[in-house]
């Protein structure tokens, strides 16, 4: 058998990530034509869920058959909220309207996300949201693949220097964060000292949108505290192929069991540490 070159892996992952781009746009394409431009009406949690039930199960298992059919050996992640990840083989990790709750608001920022998993870790990464962007195709997509590079729209990205006194920062807290009492503390009083430090402190949607923007520059750090891989997965993929650093709020390595995280433009997050050192 021949050997494979550091080259090939990356040139036959982004071939698939190409095939799984296409996919996640019909996804995508498909629930924003059904995207009421009105907020749903839905005044209990019971409702809002039937809503979402009833716009995600059609949309989800379209990307699954999708995606099974273009990598058919790689599993399915059960369960998107679970936070737990298979340590070995190969397995899809998607969510079909990732910012669930900007989509039943009428809210433009959600997404779509496919992300390949490869003994526990991101390999290939798409982040597609529908809704923004402007001009042909319109909609922003975010792919990479692991040792291949990120590209938005097509075209290869990379963070962008800022000073603490200029950035715009942002985060968000994993689902059901009040069952977590620690990591509902450490988002208070990691929001209190980030806002103290920067200009701006955002949540714009999806949290893999949002650490993907790192990697592109429209947003110089992202930070969360409390285990969240379904939804940091793809985006630490996209940000750190871009460039950007990406660790745990201490500064150590990042993995799907961590229960912090921070992805940041590389001279920024030296400082954005220091300023989360206040957390206990």
């Amino acid at each position: 058998m021949g050997t494979v070159s550091a080259e090939t892996v990356p040139a036959e992952l982004w071939a698939l990530a190409e095939q799984v781009t296409a996919a996640v746009r019909l996804v995508g394409a498909g629930l924003a034509a059904r995207r009421p431009a009105a907020p749903t009406p839905a005044a209990t949690g019971e409702e809002a869920g039937a809503r979402f039930a009833e716009i995600d199960g059609p949309a989800a298992a379209e990307l699954r058959e999708r995606l099974s059919a273009l990598h058919p050996r790689a599993g399915w992640v059960p369960e998107e909220l679970d936070g737990s990840m298979p340590a070995e083989g190969e397995w899809w990790l998607c969510d079909a309207t990732d910012g669930a709750v900007q989509y039943l608001l009428g809210q433009p920022h959600w997404a779509v996300t496919a992300t390949l998993i490869r003994d526990g870790a991101a390999v290939l990464a798409v982040v597609h949201a529908p809704e923004l962007g402007t001009g042909p195709g319109a909609g922003w997509t975010y792919q990479a693949v692991l040792g291949g590079g990120a590209r938005l729209d097509g075209r290869a990205i990379a963070p962008l220097p800022r000073e603490l006194a200029a950035t715009v920062a942002g985060t968000s807290q994993p689902p059901f964060v009040a069952a977590d009492p620690v990591a509902l503390r450490r988002a208070g009083e990691s929001l209190s000292a980030m806002a103290g430090a920067v200009p701006a402190v955002r949540n714009l949607g999806p949290t893999a949108l949002q650490v993907a923007q790192v990697g592109s520059g429209h947003l110089a750090l992202f930070w969360e505290y409390g285990r969240d891989a379904g939804n940091l997965l793809p985006g630490a993929l996209i940000a750190s192929e871009a460039g950007a650093t990406v660790t745990d709020a201490t500064g150590a390595a990042w993995t799907a069991g961590s229960d912090s995280f921070l992805a940041a433009a590389p001279g920024l997050h030296a400082d954005a540490l220091g300023v989360l050192r206040v957390v206990r």
